[in-house]
């Protein structure tokens, strides 16, 4: 076997870290996931799709300034996203913020009851919408998974946007 290999290896791989490996910039950190309830998913979305995660708050100095409006497909969380789009519609935002999208996470299995269903046809009828399904291991705090089958539109956003 030879032993010379090694030697080659490590002679190539000689110099700053940052030429060796490249820069590295975090995948969709461009976006910032600002929930528009409690409980709306922002940090398990910002786990699973990258991006930054805002809680409730607007995003603050430094953060990205394009918004994903995130809530929950049932009664209140359609409501709260409504709000959140109205307050983009007046203007009641903090400056130099961006609303790119509504991403509207399942709150159960299964399909919208019909009053639900006409609510989020009026939602899309205002902004993009991206709708994330049901996924039980998140309920688990399994979050390291990679998206769920049917957000591919939302992976193209997030991928496209990304530094």
């Amino acid at each position: 076997m030879r032993t010379d290999v090694r030697r080659e290896v490590e002679s190539v791989q000689q110099g700053p870290e940052i030429w060796i490996r490249g820069p590295v910039a975090p995948p969709g950190r461009r976006f910032a996931w600002v929930g528009t309830h409690g409980g709306a998913g922002v940090s398990t979305l910002a786990a699973v799709y990258g991006g930054h995660d805002s809680g409730r708050d607007w995003p603050g100095p430094g953060a990205p300034t394009s918004v994903l409006l995130v809530a929950r497909t049932h009664a209140a969380g359609l409501l709260a996203a409504r709000r959140g789009l109205e307050l983009f519609r007046r203007g009641e935002h903090p400056p130099g913020l961006d609303l790119d999208a509504v991403v509207l996470v399942a709150d159960a299995p299964g399909r919208l009851p019909r009053p639900l269903a006409r609510q989020l046809k009026e939602i899309e009828s205002t902004v993009d919408v991206y709708r994330v399904p049901w996924v039980p291991a998140w309920r688990l705090g399994d979050v390291n998974t990679t998206p769920p089958r049917g957000t591919e539109a939302l992976v193209r956003l997030i991928r496209a946007a990304a530094p």
